[in-house]
């Protein structure tokens, strides 16, 4: 499971996971802060910045060539774009530092930290495990939107990106352009846009409209691959390995730095 859907609402987990970490950690600040200790919270909110910062600055520079072509975006987070252990690296020194300062602040915001901590580790264990297996490629032949039809288990001997999608998707359509370029620069990776329910002539006029050359765009009418591979929104890339297994999976937005770290991945799967 990627996310949780309330009604028109999708929340991914990734995005809910340090977000209990944050509850957490300042509701074990709050419970020292009751106890007369010196309130941990704003340190907590410092460091968590520090540390956001820093795994964000970290995720750009690994891929600062490809932010190049587009430097606004290197502040779009809502890919997910970052790198963890240079985000824990940073909080924890500023930590350090605030309690080198403040000895006060010792027992407080290193247990809350680490509150948060185990919060946020336990989550993502969480979702790792209630994520599908290994799955192949689904059983599903689809209309190509270029005519005839693609069964998608056929789609084995390269690494795929099999992206779910809509018109009426705000982040679908964002992401978009980053998809279409990442197709034609990726020979050696297949990709497949499969659209959910819409009529051919509302893809078309889409794919018009904003002058995207795309291969392999496949309409879904009756909407079956999302619940075939347990999509609860849009957009949902799934990344299969060249023996078409399923290797990774992202529910929303993804720039073109995000996906070309996971075509990295993908490919490197034995």
């Amino acid at each position: 499971m990627d996310a949780i859907n309330l009604g028109p609402m999708v929340l991914p987990l990734r995005v809910l996971a340090p977000l209990g970490a944050l509850l957490g950690a300042n509701f074990v600040a709050w419970l020292w802060e009751r106890r007369g200790a010196l309130d941990a919270s704003s340190a907590l909110w410092r460091m968590t910045l520090c540390g956001f910062v820093a795994a964000r600055l970290a995720f750009v520079l690994k891929h600062f060539d490809t932010y190049l072509t587009a430097p606004w975006s290197m502040l779009d987070i809502r890919d997910g774009g970052f790198v963890a252990f240079a985000g824990l690296l940073a909080g924890c020194a500023y930590g350090f530092t605030q309690m080198r300062q403040t000895p006060a602040l010792r027992r407080p915001l290193t247990t809350s930290a680490l509150a948060g901590l185990a919060v946020w580790a336990g989550a993502n264990l969480a979702i790792a495990a209630s994520q599908p297996a290994r799955t192949p490629l689904p059983q599903l032949v689809l209309q190509r939107l270029d005519g005839g039809t693609l069964p998608l288990s056929d789609l084995k001997g390269k690494p795929v990106v099999l992206n779910l999608w809509a018109t009426w998707c705000p982040p679908c359509r964002r992401e978009m352009p980053a998809m279409a370029a990442a197709q034609a620069a990726n020979p050696d990776v297949t990709f497949v846009f499969v659209n959910a329910g819409e009529e051919e002539a509302a893809v078309r006029r889409y794919l018009a409209d904003g002058a995207l050359q795309m291969q392999n765009v496949l309409l879904d009418g009756p909407r079956k691959l999302a619940p075939a591979v347990a999509a609860v929104g849009y957009p949902t890339t799934l990344f299969y390995d060249r023996h078409g297994m399923l290797a990774a999976r992202h529910m929303g937005e993804l720039s073109r730095a995000r996906l070309d770290e996971q075509m990295q991945a993908v490919r490197a799967a034995p």
